[in-house]
């Protein structure tokens, strides 16, 4: 019985969904260029950066400091938040 019941937990833990978790990171820099139409940002350290497309780019410029909050998903440096460091 016990063994029945080993079995079985062990079945489920195979067969239950592995789940991934993004972890967010943060990097302070300056803007090297951005490119409205493809949406990406790039900072000096030649990192780019995919925006979503409700992105606002009102009073953004190359030269600004900013704070880029992002997930990496498949690969791409995704962001989620910006903050402009003065």
């Amino acid at each position: 019985m016990r063994f029945l019941i080993a079995t079985l937990l062990l079945t489920a833990s195979f067969l239950q969904p592995m789940q991934v978790f993004a972890a967010s990171d943060d990097v302070e820099s300056t803007i090297k260029s951005i490119n409205q139409q493809k949406l990406v940002l790039t900072l000096e350290d030649g990192k780019t950066y995919s925006l979503p497309e409700e992105f606002n780019f009102e009073g953004l410029k190359p030269g600004q400091k900013v704070i880029v909050s992002f997930t990496t998903v498949d690969g791409k440096r995704v962001v989620d938040d910006l903050q402009l460091v003065e």
